[in-house]
């Protein structure tokens, strides 16, 4: 693999990751290869036997999540999934047995209530608490795993990772925490003592709405056996093409990283003046709640801006008065999006909550946008 570890810049990291050792009249960064399985003559040995275990494509993007997540630490390992709730799955379910408690956040990802009933059904013993003020903390002992979500999706809390990890660690749990908002290039969980770093691929690491892709880092090679035994047994592996795409976009990420982080800044402040009340959440923000904690651990804050309108009907009428920002689910793509959260349920918010997902657009356009739509949505 081509040596990146004398480069300091993240925007240099995220260009050159996991691109193989160059040769001459070959790309730079192979294409996919499409293989269920491979030629095996004799003896089972080598890296690649059949495509539901390794694929050459995933190797290359797994070398390049694992420098962006914990760069120059040879020791950690990264698997790449189908989708974030692979990933997600395959920590919980192949590190947790029947009669053991793992604590999870009450205000996270909105599949996860799903996600408890199924723990619940195989004997696992489910304690939630919320992400902000650290509350998890009360409801650690005893427990086999931690799962943290920093910050909170869609509510944007934040939590100590650090203070947690030490304190899940001393009473003999692993902890995992899920890093889709943040970006490697937001925070650097297993830095932070986190045994696990998981995240949907699907959203800012890719960025542009075309693929579904979940990954897992950490450093414990017994751990992380388990999540590979995991994703080879239920099958839950991205396509080669898919893997490749994920490859490709990554070397925009840093620049998508920084223009989108800006422009949710810039929104955000364009709502916390607005003349109504709105319940901004921004970590970037000073005022927010989460400011103070976040700026401890991350390095920048995100894509993603929460914000409350009066009334169902107010939230729709800006969202359908909105021109550059399309109203879709999920975030982190160059396209701005927003949507009414609780149209799902399952969220724990207000009719009008939106989560509002900054794109790539020029910064003066996109918050020009988003007055002319709170304007035209108050009549």
């Amino acid at each position: 693999m081509r040596e990146t570890t004398g480069a300091t810049g993240e925007g240099t990291r995220a260009v050159r990751a996991g691109l193989p050792e160059p040769v001459k009249n070959e790309p730079t960064l192979p294409g996919p290869v499409f293989a269920a399985h491979f030629h095996l003559p004799g003896d089972v040995e080598g890296p690649y036997t059949y495509g539901r275990d390794e694929n050459p494509t995933w190797t290359l993007l797994e070398r390049a999540v694992g420098e962006l997540e914990a760069p120059g630490q040879d020791d950690v390992q990264t698997l790449v999934f189908a989708s974030g709730m692979a990933a997600i799955s395959s920590v919980l379910f192949s590190q947790l047995r029947a009669g053991d408690t793992v604590v999870m956040p009450d205000d996270g990802y909105q599949a996860l209530p799903l996600v408890h009933e199924q723990l619940r059904a195989y004997g696992i013993q489910v304690r939630t608490a919320p992400t902000g003020g650290d509350a998890q903390l009360a409801v650690l002992e005893g427990a086999r795993l931690l799962w943290i979500e920093t910050p909170s999706n869609p509510g944007l809390d934040v939590c100590d990772i650090r203070r947690l990890a030490d304190a899940a660690h001393a009473r003999g749990a692993l902890v995992a925490v899920d890093n889709t908002l943040a970006t490697p290039l937001g925070q650097r969980p297993l830095e932070l003592g986190a045994d696990f770093s998981v995240a949907s691929g699907t959203k800012q690491l890719t960025g542009h709405g075309d693929v579904l892709l979940g990954y897992v880092s950490g450093r414990d090679a017994e751990a992380m056996a388990a999540v590979r035994r995991w994703r080879k047994l239920v099958g839950a592996i991205p396509g080669p093409m898919e893997a490749w795409l994920a490859h490709r976009s990554i070397a925009t990420l840093q620049l998508r990283v920084e223009r989108q982080s800006a422009n949710a800044l810039a929104v955000a402040e364009a709502l916390r003046d607005w003349p109504e009340e709105l319940g901004v959440r921004y970590p970037g923000l000073p005022g927010d709640p989460s400011h103070k904690t976040a700026s401890q651990q991350m390095r920048r804050f995100g894509c993603v801006v929460s914000f409350t309108l009066p009334t169902r009907a107010r939230a729709e009428r800006f969202l359908d008065a909105l021109r550059l920002v399309d109203d879709a689910t999920s975030f982190g793509g160059v396209r701005s999006t927003a949507e009414r959260r609780g149209r799902w349920g399952g969220d724990a918010v207000p009719d009008g909550f939106v989560r509002f997902s900054a794109g790539a657009e020029d910064t003066e356009d996109l918050v020009a946008d988003v007055r002319r739509a709170l304007r035209e949505s108050a009549g």
